[in-house]
């Protein structure tokens, strides 16, 4: 006959139960410490209070979470229901923040982007050309400009780095045959007085907005007035592919009219948005985590075949290169064309 295990050998019951509840008081432990995270977060980016008052209220919540997780342990469930209450408290607080426009904006996202498509023909009001001196001196100039994309030639993934190797900045900037170009920006709508926080940006702190901008105004005033160092990547796109891309941009100028958005550090930010817009038009491009490191925006998209043959991506990188260029190149009416010089792909300046 076989052998069967000993009622002996097998975990008693009691044991077995134990297992169990540790395991789940380690579960409610890791849920209580991520609720209580959110909420320190949450209080510190939007409670309209004094600094003594916001630091009480975060000290408060981490005696609430330390008094849960002791009554969870000590099986005393009172205090764990408080907490719950609580937090429940919170989301609804949580809820009562909506996007708005009708904000004091700085000045530089003080108007909403329009486009109008007609055809070929593209009017655009409230594109940004600001002659910038510095990041608190600069003149004010907003612009309506038409556009014939029969005309569109060309786009340029453009990556401007300010914190570190993994984080850049994304834009793309499109031109014209005629020598004139034009760039999209997916930016945080700053209130006057407020300064951009990676952190804050998951805490529904600012809004979203898209803007239209001469190079000269949103590239000049990353390389030359904030310090930032910028690389332009010519993109290869199929001309039909370049039209969609553009109108996708006023699509979403369009939703953001009619429907303000917060902005989101992890999923509805600079880069999110330009591969939704990509993915759009090429279903089949894949998700990678440079997507969220957009530092290695540029190593995706050739990987993907998405900048210019030929050359291996560290002589793109190197080539592309623009910020010594554009501080050489000031304010120069041929900003544009001075700080593409050798990029791959892009046609030799011509002489004057």
């Amino acid at each position: 006959m076989p052998d069967f295990p000993s009622s002996s050998s097998r975990p008693p019951v009691g044991r077995l139960r134990k297992l169990i509840w540790i395991a789940l008081c380690l579960l409610l432990t890791l849920a209580i410490t991520a609720a209580g995270v959110w909420t320190g977060f949450a209080l510190w980016f939007q409670l309209s209070a004094p600094m003594q008052i916001k630091v009480a209220a975060i000290v408060f919540l981490a005696l609430a979470v330390l008094a849960a997780m002791h009554a969870l342990w000590q099986r005393r469930w009172r205090p764990l229901i408080w907490f719950v209450v609580f937090f429940t408290g919170v989301l609804g607080w949580w809820s009562t923040f909506k996007p708005s426009h009708d904000r004091v904006w700085a000045d530089d996202v003080a108007r909403l982007l329009h486009i109008d498509v007609e055809g070929s023909k593209v009017r655009l009001t409230n594109v940004r050309n600001f002659d910038w001196r510095s990041e608190t001196d600069y003149t004010v100039r907003w612009e309506n400009r038409e556009y014939d994309l029969d005309h569109l030639v060309t786009a340029d993934l453009v990556l401007s780095y300010w914190m570190g190797p993994a984080i850049a900045h994304t834009l793309v900037s499109f031109g014209f045959d005629d020598g004139r170009y034009l760039t999209f920006s997916v930016e945080i709508r700053k209130e006057k007085g407020e300064s951009f926080s990676a952190l804050g940006g998951f805490f529904r702190k600012f809004e979203t907005v898209l803007v239209a901008s001469d190079e000269r105004d949103i590239v000049r005033v990353r390389t030359n007035v904030r310090g930032e160092d910028v690389y332009f990547y010519r993109l290869q796109v199929e001309p039909a592919t370049l039209r969609k891309l553009f109108i996708g941009y006023a699509g979403e100028a369009r939703k953001l009219e009619e429907a303000p958005a917060f902005y989101n550090t992890l999923t509805s930010n600079c880069t999110t948005i330009v591969f939704d817009l990509a993915r759009a038009i090429n279903p089949q491009l894949p998700l990678d985590y440079r997507l969220l490191a957009s530092g290695y925006l540029a190593e995706y998209a050739y990987d993907v075949g998405g900048l210019t043959p030929g050359f291996d991506h560290a002589t793109l990188r190197a080539r592309g290169r623009i910020t010594e260029r554009a501080l050489a190149a000031g304010n120069d009416p041929r900003f544009s064309q001075l700080i593409r010089v050798g990029i791959p792909g892009v046609a030799p300046l011509k002489s004057r």
